[in-house]
């Protein structure tokens, strides 16, 4: 035997046990290459009462204060100096010494026979009062915007950890061959400060990564043929590339090759299945009408439509980024008393309209939607360098999430705030409780879905996160 030979059979051999001892099951669950099921069923410790999750993610945080968690105390002392007691040592982003309390300038409102408590800028959720819970008690470690985005998306602050979306790829595969198993969608005033970190697979296959679909334009980047190739020429190189690729996995054993032949079978079969998929324009009028969608445009409304058309479709995990909620009130325009109003409406009709499709379609009893940011607002005024206009910190100690669909406990409110909602009081759902919830309700035990990496087993709620029963129907 040549050197040559030996020294590929050494690196194939070190290969072998690089996946026997650190990859294990994980270098199995490329969806192309084998049974799914085999996957999920050992993950799988309950009977799941979802099958997809639609995330609306509101990029900036959203007020909860002036949204949700309405304070008489903070109407009552508005404008007045914060009790020392609870800034004492505290470390703001923006705020310098001692803020004034700030009421909402919103009306709020009791809605539903459950009587679920929100502001008057949302109309169209209020209409699904009854099918929504609202949790005000959520908790964050993080309270800048980047490591805030990523901790909610994949369990830590630091880049480099598989977001959520790729570990239910990677423990559930996906319902339909001809699209990926996770879809971002992006719109507003922005892309998300923690960026693709947020959608990333980490040190999972590269295969289970969020793929962007746009609205606008060429659905997916680079699917399309180069002009001039036919789908046949494209097929007849595929096959050769493949045929490449399966000689050198066999040569050097390295398992991301496999990741390499499922994505590029994966984009092949997309140039059939994504031009349709995301041609909202047959949609019938009236859905348009109802989500306030404009085909051919990027809006929050008509990625909510897409979402739809995704899961219907079997897509296992979108998530939607609407950026453009930080409102610090440190310019014209980024008030909250400004812009607040125009953010609810960029995305109240779309949701509820959202809602409505998912309940008569029969798709929301297994679908869960989620809606939220990546922490709070603070109960006080910044007035950053004097700033007159009304405008609220990053507040980590405090916000509001809600959830429907997909085995929630429908019409619930959970967990409590303080008089001026400044910290948690009742039922604390850290950012992993919120996480283990999710794959709870997709039948998946938080603690059991793992992969080894650098000699450790990885999962998404890290060594944290319990179930939030109160949330399960």
């Amino acid at each position: 035997m040549n050197s040559q030979s030996e020294q590929l059979q050494d690196i194939t051999r070190r290969h072998f046990f690089k996946q026997a001892a650190s990859f294990g099951i994980g270098s199995m669950a490329l969806g192309s290459l084998m049974n799914e099921q085999l996957l999920a069923s050992s993950v799988s410790a309950i009977a799941p009462k979802a099958k997809r999750v639609i995330y609306l993610f509101m990029a900036g945080a959203p007020s909860q204060l002036d949204m949700f968690d309405y304070k008489p105390a903070l109407q009552k002392h508005d404008g007045q100096p914060i009790p020392e007691e609870f800034i004492k040592g505290e470390r703001f982003a923006f705020i310098q010494g001692r803020p004034n309390l700030m009421g909402t300038p919103f009306e709020f409102k009791k809605y539903g026979k459950s009587g679920q408590e929100m502001c008057n800028l949302l109309p169209h959720l209020a209409r699904h009062a009854d099918d929504i819970a609202i949790v005000r008690s959520m908790k964050t470690s993080q309270f800048n915007h980047a490591p805030a985005q990523i901790l909610l998306a994949t369990g830590h602050q630091i880049p480099g950890r598989p977001s959520m979306g790729a570990w239910l790829s990677y423990g559930l595969g996906s319902e339909n061959k001809d699209l990926p198993g996770f879809v971002v969608l992006l719109s507003g005033e922005n892309n998300p400060d923690g960026g693709k970190s947020c959608w990333g697979s980490g040190f999972l296959p590269t295969v289970h990564q969020g793929v962007e679909f746009r609205s606008k334009g060429e659905p997916v980047l680079f699917v399309n043929n180069p002009e001039g190739i036919s789908s046949d020429v494209r097929r007849q190189s595929l096959d050769a590339i493949r045929d490449l690729n399966q000689i050198n996995r066999q040569a050097i054993g390295d398992p991301e090759i496999d990741t390499r032949i499922a994505a590029y079978e994966m984009a092949y079969r997309m140039q059939t299945s994504v031009p349709e998929l995301t041609d909202i324009a047959k949609e019938p009028a009236k859905v348009h009408e109802a989500y306030g969608t404009r085909p051919g445009q990027t809006s929050f409304a008509n990625n909510c439509l897409l979402a739809r058309r995704l899961v219907e479709r079997g897509t296992r995990f979108v998530q939607l980024y609407h950026w453009g909620w930080d409102m610090h009130g440190n310019g014209v325009g980024v008030d909250i008393p400004t812009k607040l109003p125009r953010m609810c409406r960029e995305i109240d009709k779309p949701i509820g309209a959202l809602l409505d499709d998912l309940k008569q379609r029969g798709l929301l009893d297994d679908t869960i939607v989620i809606w939220g940011g990546e922490f709070g607002r603070t109960p006080v005024n910044e007035a950053r360098s004097g700033s007159k206009l009304l405008g609220r910190d990053h507040h980590p100690r405090a916000f509001t999430y809600w959830m429907a669909g997909g085995g929630i406990k429908p019409g619930v409110t959970i967990g409590q705030t303080d008089e001026l909602g400044y910290n948690v009081v009742e039922d604390p759902v850290e950012v992993y409780d919120l996480q283990a919830t999710v794959l709870h309700l997709l039948g998946i035990e938080h603690t059991k879905l793992t992969y080894r990496f650098q000699g450790r087993d990885y999962r998404l709620t890290d060594v944290h996160g319990n179930v939030v029963k109160k949330l399960v129907a």
